[in-house]
């Protein structure tokens, strides 16, 4: 049987879908990069965005046409479009034969034929990284239920992964290659929280009934000498849970990259009230002011959304200004839209009217790429070392640790880090040339 996966939203659908693809590779699958050529198509879906779920049903639509010119293709949907109830999915797309919530992957292989009913596929099947990077998830689901939040209604309550099976996903994907892994997680510093107590033994953690439960910290100890792994980063952020123990180990630990990615969503107390986050303004600050006195060189990244039910002109000029303070290095900004199912939804009213939330939106955008380029003007001249991750139209690009992306000449090869000087800086990338490798002593 040849298989098809199209994947759209978070790193999280991502390493999924790699799951599922090593599954279906256990079973005697093929992957074509074909859906007209596949046996069965499966759309990984997001429900986060309007956005994603549009692009999703336009999918679906393409798929209903081939078959009906007579394809015979079994079509599967996963991910955060499917709750725990897809009786109205089932009515809008009957031509759908499976509905699979997150990492439930039981009626794909159904509707592939393929029997798992002993569960042989999914133990210690990990999906194969996308050299030299990998996505490890290290904990699903989410407890915060903000009022705009779909996921903790799609993707379940928080659920951490042992330590043990986390490392043995890192050592998996380094021995094939990766070179850098994301530990990912909806509010990845919630990792371990509900798992037993233990201690460290030796150079690694144990549950033993005593002590505290494993944090993020321990986490990145314990996987920090996997051999052939060279970087460590984590997203996303919940500022709550992000304590001084987290923030030392990313100060301590030369694997973890000096790179936090840890959402305000809004700059004004009544805006992060109505969102129900769970923090105040000043209780975000006191957070990021740590992160920057124990990691001062450390790039910052956040998220805002604009338009939320009731912002007013004010509450917007405040997360404006917000951000034109504190100069995050990049900022991922979208406007709000009503989710279905979502305490927003059932709650509060949906009245900023839809231009001024592109105007807000676009605000946002003018105001990122000024500081983005400012911050990257001061990279010039300097000597990055870069993480090549592929060659496109004749150069080679990768990361450095600060997670900006670097566009470079000379020679290199996927999964070396390269030491480049940049000579030109845009508010989107670095641009540069690969220095020669020093001659061995």
């Amino acid at each position: 049987m040849k298989y098809h996966i199209w994947t759209v939203g978070c790193q999280m659908n991502v390493a999924d879908s790699r799951k599922l693809a090593a599954g279906l590779d256990r079973a005697g699958c093929v992957a074509t990069d074909a859906p007209e050529d596949a046996d069965l198509v499966v759309l990984n879906t997001c429900s986060v965005r309007e956005h994603a779920e549009d692009r999703a049903i336009g999918q679906l639509g393409r798929l209903k046409k081939l078959r009906a010119r007579g394809k015979d293709v079994r079509i599967a949907v996963m991910g955060c479009m499917v709750g725990p109830r897809d009786e109205d999915l089932r009515r809008r797309f009957p031509y759908v034969d499976a509905f699979a919530r997150p990492q439930d992957f039981a009626p794909i292989m159904e509707v592939a034929g393929i029997d798992d009913t002993g569960g042989e596929f999914w133990p210690a099947t990990f999906g194969e990284p996308d050299a030299p990077t990998a996505f490890v998830p290290v904990i699903h689901g989410c407890d915060k239920f903000c009022t705009y939040c779909i996921v903790p209604y799609r993707r379940g309550r928080e659920k951490s992964r042992t330590i043990d099976d986390i490392r043995r996903e890192v050592e998996h994907d380094c021995a094939r290659g990766a070179r850098e892994v994301t530990l990912l997680g909806q509010t990845v510093e919630a990792y371990g929280h509900d798992l037993p107590p233990g201690t460290w033994v030796g150079s690694g953690w144990r549950e033993d009934g005593g002590g505290r439960p494993p944090d993020l910290a321990d986490l990145m100890r314990a996987i920090h000498d996997v051999p052939g792994l060279e970087r460590i980063r984590f997203l996303t952020s919940y500022p709550k849970d992000m304590t001084a123990r987290i923030i030392d180990a990313v100060a301590e630990l030369p694997k973890v990259c000096e790179h936090f990615n840890i959402p305000v969503q809004a700059g004004d107390d009544g805006v992060l009230a109505r969102m129900r986050r769970g923090y105040t303004l000043a209780e975000y600050l006191e957070k990021f002011e740590l992160v920057k006195a124990r990691v001062p060189n450390a790039a910052m990244v956040t998220d805002v959304i604009v338009g939320f039910c009731g912002e007013t002109d004010a509450e917007f000029r405040h997360t404006y200004e917000l951000l034109e303070r504190l100069r995050f290095d990049k900022v991922h900004v979208a406007a709000y839209s009503p989710r279905p199912g979502t305490i927003a939804h059932r709650t509060l009213p949906d009245d900023v009217p839809a231009e001024v939330k592109q105007e807000r939106l676009q605000a946002i955008e003018r105001l990122e790429a000024r500081i983005s380029f400012e911050i990257n003007q001061r990279f010039l001249d300097s000597e990055q070392d870069v993480l090549v991750e592929h060659r496109r139209e004749g150069r080679w690009s990768g990361r450095n640790r600060a997670g900006k992306l670097v566009h470079f000449e000379g020679d290199a090869e996927a999964g070396a880090i390269v030491r480049v000087r940049i000579d030109r800086a845009t508010a989107w990338s670095l641009q540069g040339t690969a220095l020669p490798a020093p001659v061995p002593a």
